[in-house]
């Protein structure tokens, strides 16, 4: 399993800007399973699923200022494994998995600021520690999350906490969560392994240049053998300012044995349509059938008769895939080009930080955006015209699956 975090792009207008999509690459592109969201600034709690990972998130109500907000992105693949948190808020929301080893608690956080008040700060270390306190000691923890604190590389005066490779210096914000990890035996995986300097830093100062490790991945340290990696991904590219901070871990998810059979998949009816087709079906037919005669009852010569159809128009038809109903998935080729000569002016500006890259990034930017309004408006354009034209046809099942693209089945 490799959970992940750092994510704090702002996914406001996510029916538009495809936002969620574009971070369901980056996680496939890095092979990650879980990752937790910060800074989501959506309203209230929803879900959202994409192709190969399922988005859900908790922000403030529809009265508040759309800030904070946090979340998961879970491969559709461990949906079955997981079991979403009853409560949250914006700041904290729970994830249990179902592994071999035993349950696994993974918590997405989104701390205050250095320059929070007080009582804010106060609040969020309130409710962390009652969840914490909430989940058995015998159960895995992993709180992930954009702590917005330098623990420091101070291993000496934190030996239960700290490893041997933190980075800078401890702050105010790193003192509270370092006490309260000392509290509850929790430990900064971060600062356990012996990577590169570039891979143990996920955000760089905007005015002083210097790079920092806000963003933390923290679990028991009766689990910290589980863990086997941590270290930050400067290529995926959401529009954050953060760093994408992975971590590794020796966990199996458990599956869970179903007694409903799985069904039989459906056959291309469309390609029915094509003369050879048929006539390729009706040939394979006549010699499934006349492979074995050796049927007595009358249900016997049924199945016999059911099974050749079936595995018959399947060998020939093919199997019935999804139709394509999003526009981002529609226009890939033309977007994933310039998706990807965004990435690299990114990593090219976190590499070498001058005007001339920080251009070329902003002039990345834009040609993603206008890539991106220009497709979705043709993709809708067309949409509209092929409902249009088979109306005007008389095509009622052609508009009926236009109208089901643009509004979903009903």
């Amino acid at each position: 399993m490799t959970p992940g975090h750092g994510y704090d792009s702002d996914l406001q207008g996510i029916n538009d800007a495809r936002k969620t999509a574009i971070i369901n690459d980056e996680l496939l592109r890095l092979q990650v399973d879980i990752a937790a969201l910060q800074e989501t600034r959506l309203l209230e709690s929803g879900m959202l699923k994409e192709r190969d990972y399922t988005f859900s998130w908790k922000g403030k109500s529809t009265e508040e200022r759309r800030e904070h907000g946090v979340g998961f992105a879970v491969r559709n693949s461990l949906l079955s494994m997981v079991e979403p948190g009853d409560k949250g808020s914006d700041r904290l929301l729970t994830l249990r998995l179902q592994t071999s080893n035993g349950p696994v608690t993974l918590v997405s956080a989104y701390a205050p600021t250095l320059t929070s008040t007080p009582e804010a700060k106060d609040e969020f270390y309130s409710n962390l520690s009652d969840v914490i306190r909430n989940i058995p000691d015998s159960e895995h923890l992993v709180l992930l999350g954009d702590f917005n604190a330098r623990v420091g590389a101070d291993h000496d005066s934190w030996p239960s906490c700290l490893g041997h490779f933190g980075v800078g210096k401890i702050n105010e914000n790193g003192q509270r969560l370092l006490e309260l990890c000392s509290f509850h035996g929790l430990c900064v995986t971060n600062s356990y392994f012996q990577t590169k300097p570039q891979h143990r830093v996920s955000w760089r100062h905007p005015r002083s240049k210097h790079w920092h490790q806000l963003d933390l991945v923290i679990v028991r340290r009766t689990s910290l053998k589980t863990v086997l990696l941590t270290r930050s991904y400067h290529s995926a590219d959401c529009d954050t300012d953060h760093s994408l901070v992975c971590s590794k871990l020796r966990l199996h998810p458990k599956k869970f044995h179903r007694t409903k059979t799985a069904g039989k998949p459906c056959i291309d009816t469309t390609k029915m349509q094509c003369p050879d087709k048929v006539e390729e079906f009706a040939k394979s037919l006549v010699d499934a059938l006349s492979a074995d005669k050796q049927r007595n009852s009358a249900s016997e010569k049924w199945d016999h008769l059911r099974e050749a159809i079936q595995k018959t128009a399947l060998h020939t038809f093919g199997k019935k895939t999804s139709k394509n109903c999003d526009w981002f998935e529609a226009k890939s080729n033309v977007m994933m080009p310039v998706i990807n000569a965004k990435r690299a002016a990114l990593i090219e500006y976190k590499r070498s930080p001058n005007e001339k890259s920080l251009q070329a990034l902003r002039a990345a930017r834009g040609k993603v955006q206008q890539t991106a309004r220009r497709c979705a408006n043709e993709f809708w354009q067309q949409l509209s015209n092929d409902i249009q034209t088979a109306a005007a046809t008389g095509n009622i099942k052609r508009m009926y699956e236009g109208i089901k693209c643009a509004l979903g089945p009903t």
